[in-house]
């Protein structure tokens, strides 16, 4: 089996995204391929459940800082006055 496909230019060859484990790089050849995402291939359980976990943690990460712009912008003083017009300096 090949490790390489044809991208359809001479001389030009690319890896296929199911050769290597997408976290640990390791070959995935004539192994066992654990999939994640739809087309991410791991080379075992391990390696899938360490991305899902770095996954979740992004994800929080993601929804607790939009959450607290979300309440920074609640907190700002809505009483605040705001005053318009021109001023003239001499």
């Amino acid at each position: 089996m090949s490790a390489y496909y044809y991208s359809g230019c001479p001389d030009q060859y690319e890896t296929h995204y199911l050769d290597a484990c997408s976290l640990c790089r390791k070959s995935l050849h004539n192994s066992d391929i654990f999939m994640y995402r739809g087309n991410t291939p791991f080379c075992s359980k391990e390696c899938r459940q360490e991305q899902m976990e770095i996954d979740e943690a992004r994800d929080k990460n993601w929804k607790y800082g939009r959450s607290l712009r979300k309440s920074d912008a609640k907190s700002s003083n809505p009483n605040k006055t705001v005053r318009t017009g021109t001023v003239a300096v001499a």
